[in-house]
């Protein structure tokens, strides 16, 4: 009869902690690059917003299946608290923000706390009197910095973008000049140039020019300088213009007609920085 040698027991005892070990070591690794993200929205007014929203809910699924991340999105703003925003690393506002005196309050101090956070489009708007005054001080002089919304450009279409910080991990891996997806360009109220805690990421091209495409005149640009998306020094957070999407109003369709994620370096800009938030200590 032919006898196997088994392993002593010294040996036993060393592959089943090596095994313990590689196990750990890989969760270890899989938790320091796992994070959850919550997109908050509403999704009520204007079709072009609406648009976006449903895009955005069924992009980010796919891009945290991707990249490694959880992606959570509400319409219920009364979760905009503290103990429910201890679980995420980033938070999104889609479309809108908080209105709520306590929900503003909540997300100020999560900000304060190191929390990050990446508005798009309308969520930085802001004009007295509408629906959406400037009654939130800290969120649109302080935070965003650019204050009220002063003007747009129609119709969405796209633009150059410049890169104005490539060292920003916003920017990494971005030409220095990039075609954008289709969008409604929004200009401001403050010159966010002048303020010493505002980094411009993107601006719009002077390549761009005209830009937009009316009827009105005042809403094709000639000339200007228009950022698109930037950072406050002070938090961890990027503000970006884009999020409106094409629609055909005009035939009565209201479908839409174009894509906010068409633009393979607008979307690259976006991951970027929703990994460093989410990835940073």
């Amino acid at each position: 009869m032919a006898y196997i040698k088994l392993p002593g027991a010294r040996s036993i005892i060393i592959i089943f902690f090596s095994v313990c070990f590689s196990l750990m070591n890989a969760n270890a690794q899989k938790n320091d690059t796992s994070f959850k993200v919550i997109a908050f929205y509403t999704a009520k007014h204007d079709l072009a917003h609406i648009s976006f929203v449903h895009e955005a809910n069924k992009w980010f699924p796919e891009m945290a299946k991707q990249y490694g991340f959880i992606y959570d999105s509400t319409s219920d703003w009364s979760k905009l608290n503290i103990a429910f925003l201890k679980q995420y690393k980033v938070v999104m506002f889609l479309d809108t923000r908080p209105e709520d005196s306590l929900q503003r309050l909540a997300f100020e101090q999560y900000m304060k706390n190191g929390g990050g956070w990446i508005g798009f489009h309308f969520s930085g708007f802001a004009l007295t009197p509408s629906d959406y005054p400037q009654n939130w001080n800290w969120y649109h002089n302080e935070f965003i910095g650019a204050g009220e919304y002063k003007s747009n450009t129609w119709r969405p279409t796209s633009a150059i973008l410049r890169v104005e910080d490539a060292v920003s991990p916003s920017t990494k891996g971005l030409p220095e000049i990039f075609k954008s997806a289709p969008n409604e360009w929004y200009s401001w109220e403050n010159d966010i140039r002048k303020n010493k805690n505002i980094k411009i990421l993107l601006a719009i091209d002077t390549t761009s020019f005209p830009l937009g495409t009316g009827p009105k005149l005042n809403e094709i640009w000639h000339s200007g300088y228009y950022p698109v998306a930037w950072t406050n020094i002070n938090y961890k957070m990027v503000y970006i213009n884009m999020g409106h999407n094409d629609m055909d109003y005009e035939h009565g369709t209201n479908a839409q007609l174009s894509s906010t994620f068409s633009s393979e370096m607008q979307n690259r800009f976006i991951i970027n920085t929703i990994l460093w938030m989410g990835r940073s200590r």
